[in-house]
């Protein structure tokens, strides 16, 4: 029991170290690899908590996919980050002020898991000891209640992502791109010119 809160207090100060040099860092891609260290160990968290589908969404979408594709952007854009710092002072009033609410939130929320600690964990309702797991749980719902819209979630992404692809593969003009077909249909009469040059004049260009 005692190898639990030291999952705990390892996992969030490591998530808490993080996503402070996500904004710390001065290298955008080492902040996003910060960001992907967040992510796994709000991962660890989750998964100490019993919510593993939250643990494997975590990982699988937001590491899988999002923290690759702003590494990727972050790589492969030209971006002046010298030019973006330069309105940073024009925010810091809204920033700060965003802060002091969240460490507000962060506070009144501690205080009152110190003042009650046990109204928390008596609140929430207890489950029987038969019921699945969560991820059965979620299984079932999804493809029984829910799979209407589970599936017009999918249609609706699809479709997004056939749209992205399209918009993106615009075929400029003066481009030159390979055409299997037309290379496998050349024959040697279109193919092969042959020239019977005179003496001492060349080839014509």
């Amino acid at each position: 029991m005692i190898l639990q809160p030291l999952f705990f207090y390892l996992f969030s100060i490591v998530t808490v170290a993080a996503a402070f040099m996500v904004i710390a860092s001065r290298n955008p891609v080492h902040s996003v690899l910060f960001l992907i260290l967040a992510f796994f160990n709000a991962a660890g968290l989750f998964i100490l908590l019993g919510a593993e589908f939250l643990a494997m969404i975590l990982v699988v979408v937001y590491v899988g996919a999002v923290a690759v594709l702003f590494l990727f952007v972050v790589m492969m854009l030209d971006v002046d980050f010298a030019e973006l710092r330069e309105g940073f002072l024009q925010y810091l009033p809204i920033g700060g002020l965003v802060g002091v609410i969240l460490l507000i939130e962060l506070i009144l929320v501690l205080g009152g898991s110190l003042a009650a600690p046990g109204q928390i964990a008596t609140s929430a309702p207890t489950p029987p000891a038969e019921q699945a797991t969560n991820l059965a749980a979620i299984g079932s719902l999804l493809y029984t209640r829910y799979v209407f819209f589970f599936q017009m979630a999918g249609m609706i992404l699809l479709v997004a992502m056939v749209g992205a692809i399209v918009l993106t593969l615009r075929h400029k003009e003066n481009v030159k791109r390979q055409s299997i077909a037309a290379q496998v249909g050349r024959r040697p009469e279109t193919a092969v010119q042959v020239m019977r040059p005179e003496t001492g004049k060349g080839i014509p260009g």
